[in-house]
Parts: C-alpha cells; structure tokens; sequence
C-alpha cells in the first residue's frame, strides 16, 4: 500500500525545485573573504548564540562532516562566491533554485538521538539567513509535521527527511519543495546545546507562568530535579541553564489526566520559542567585545557538526562583529493562510495527523519573498495537489 501510495504521489505534478537544477546567483571574486565570514559566523549566531572568531588553532575541536552540497553543483558552493556585486531580479517562474550572493543561507538541526540510530531525529529546523542586502538576520522555522515530497521517498513528514537520509537529505527535501538554495548547515544535540548555554552561562529570557510551570514539570518528572519547583521566580524575565533552556525549547504543550497536569500549545509555539531563544541570545552578544567572543570558541567548537570547509572558517575576521548590528526577523513555513490539518494521511500504511499545505506555488512566493524581498519578481510556475 505504501509503495502504491508513493508511486501515485509522485505523478501528482509536483514540480521538483532541487539542488540538480541552475542555481540563480551572482558571482564576484571580490570580496571572497566576507562571504566566508558570512558563511562561519551564520552558523555560529545558531549554534553558540554568538558571532565568535574562528583562529585556525581550534579548527581540529571542530565536527567536520564530508557532505558537500551536492555533486552536481559544485560550481555553486557559496566559497568561492563573494558578498560583493549588485543585487539581481530573482524569479521563481524561472522554475530554479533561489540564490543572491549578498545572501547565505544556513540550516540548523537541533538532533534527538537517544536512541544512538545513523539519523536521529530533527527536533529543530531552522534556516538562518545573513542578508546583507537588507541589513538582516532571518530566522525561518519549518514546521517538522509539514507533509512533503522526499527525493527518493516520496510523500512523508518533514522531519522523517532527516531520519532517513540526515542533513543532506533534509536540505534536499527544502529546497525541492520550497525553491530557496541552502548553502551550509551545523547540527547540534541534545546534550550538545545543554553544554552551549551552560558555556554562554546560561540564558536570560522572558517567561510565562506556563511556561515556568512547564519546565519544572519535565525536569522532575525526568529526574533532572529533585524538587518539583526548581524555577520559583515569577513571570518576566528568568535566568535558565542549558538543560531547563532545552526544556524551553521543546516545549509544545502538555497534558496529562493522572497528575493534572493541562498547559496549551502546539508545535508552532515549539518553533516560536526556539526563534525567540536565538534572538534573545544573538541579543545579548551585542555588545561583547572580540575577547569576549574568542574565550567561548574553544569550549564551544567540539560541540558543532557542520559541513564548513576549514580555509572558510580561517578567513574569518574581526568584520564578523559587523553582523551583531542586524535586526532580526522571524517567519515560519507554511505560513498562516496556506496551510491546513489533515487527520487522516496515509503514510507507510498507517493514518497519521499532518499539516497540508494548500497552495504550493503562494507559500514558495510567501518564503522566497522573506528571504530576499524586493529583490523577487514575478510568480511561480509549479503545481502540486495535496
């Protein structure tokens, strides 16, 4: 049944927007050293919260991971473009992968895997953009249950993409469903993240009574506490370590009859605080200086996996602090409007809730607009039924 369920999915029009396609860019070899420091810092703002300076005597505490994007395109890896040059028209009716070289894209994956598996699961799946045309940072969380064609798989949730095939399958499963070429990535987790904050010294951040109450609830009810209120401040802004941060950061609700235990929220309000973490850490280094920045590096660089090539990392520089002076902007694919539950999707033989998107080519616009705004024209061309 499954594999009828894929073969009919895959004859649906779906309209593959992947990496095997051109790419829509500009090049400049001037300037190469910035788009690095772009690229590395990008990944950091995830990762440790902050743009720290990479000195080419930590490189070996870092994960390096040997996927490079992808085999067919390796022309368009983002090092040897630059961060220089004027800004062009991008067009999804092109039907191609969206890129501008005054933008680097960057996903993070926050990984569940306790279970110790090949892929563990993504809890986080954040794309983090440096747009240096507009003077921003963007944040754009995808939502894991979002049902998707997975290159090679066919139709699944989001968030299996990553358990069936890691990083590389998951960016392939984003930009051939949303048409936005991702350029790096770095996972972090579990433990990993709970040692990073803990590194930063931990985290303050606005809370509310739920959400206190939530954190203390899991880390009693997981033996991470011996009393079941380790949080007694009052709503406002509270000092979190690393392991009530991640408590934070997965939270999406609860409800349990037994021990009466009912507090709202879904996995959009999930995606919303881990935004709201990022932004409030990425903050707070505002006004570190370079010292301060460098004296993380060597507890925090261990704790990354990412595909960043090491002359990258060494280009990096003090133009890094530059980046700090961004706003930060928030957005989440699907957008509201242009997505729906469905309750009943047949997947791998069982029935099980996803959300839906409705309109395929109107969110493509909605993401390509957030992440190079006026810089797109016109509309896409592709078509999928859901």
């Amino acid at each position: 049944m499954a594999n009828y369920e894929n073969k009919k999915n895959q004859n649906n029009n779906f309209v593959d927007i992947s990496s095997n396609q051109q790419v829509k860019k500009i090049y400049n070899k001037k300037g190469r050293a910035k788009r690095i420091v772009c690229i590395v810092l990008s990944v950091i703002f995830l990762i440790s919260g902050s743009g720290l300076i990479y000195y080419y005597s930590l490189l070996n505490s870092l994960n390096f991971d040997d996927f490079s994007h992808s085999e067919k395109t390796n022309s368009t890896n983002p090092s040897v473009s630059s961060l220089s040059g004027n800004a062009t028209n991008l067009s999804l009716s092109d039907g191609e992968l969206l890129q501008d070289s005054k933008e680097l894209n960057i996903m993070l994956f926050g990984e569940d895997n306790a279970k110790g598996d090949e892929h563990g699961r993504s809890d986080t799946m954040i794309m983090l953009t440096i747009d240096n045309n507009h003077k921003k940072v963007k944040l754009t969380s995808f939502q894991r249950d979002t049902y998707v064609y997975i290159p090679g798989y066919g139709y699944n949730k989001l968030n299996a993409s990553y358990n069936f095939g890691g990083a590389k399958l998951s960016i392939q499963t984003i930009e051939a469903n949303f048409g936005v070429k991702v350029d790096r990535y770095a996972v972090v987790d579990f433990d990993s993240f709970i040692k990073i904050i803990d590194t930063l010294g931990g985290i303050d951040i606005e809370l509310t009574q739920d959400e206190i109450d939530y954190i203390n609830y899991q880390l009693y009810k997981n033996k991470q506490s011996d009393t079941p209120t380790t949080i007694t401040d009052t709503p406002g802004i509270v000092h979190l370590t690393g392991q009530e941060a991640l408590w934070y950061a997965r939270n999406r609700g609860l409800s349990t009859d037994e021990e009466a235990i009912g507090i709202d929220g879904d996995d959009w309000d999930r995606t919303s605080r881990q935004r709201k973490l990022l932004e409030t850490i990425f903050t707070s280094m505002k006004n570190a200086d370079l010292g301060q920045i460098v004296s993380i590096v060597t507890s925090v660089g261990p704790l990354v996996t990412t595909n960043l090539k090491k002359d990258e990392i060494t280009a990096l520089a003090s133009h890094a602090l530059t980046y700090l002076k961004y706003n930060v902007e928030q957005y989440y694919v699907p957008e509201t409007g242009l997505w729906y539950y469905d309750d009943n999707t047949l997947i791998n033989g069982s029935y099980s809730s996803t959300i839906k998107i409705s309109d395929l080519d109107a969110q493509r616009m909605a993401f390509a607009k957030f992440i190079f705004e006026d810089l797109i024209t016109g509309s896409s061309n592709s078509s999928t039924s859901n």
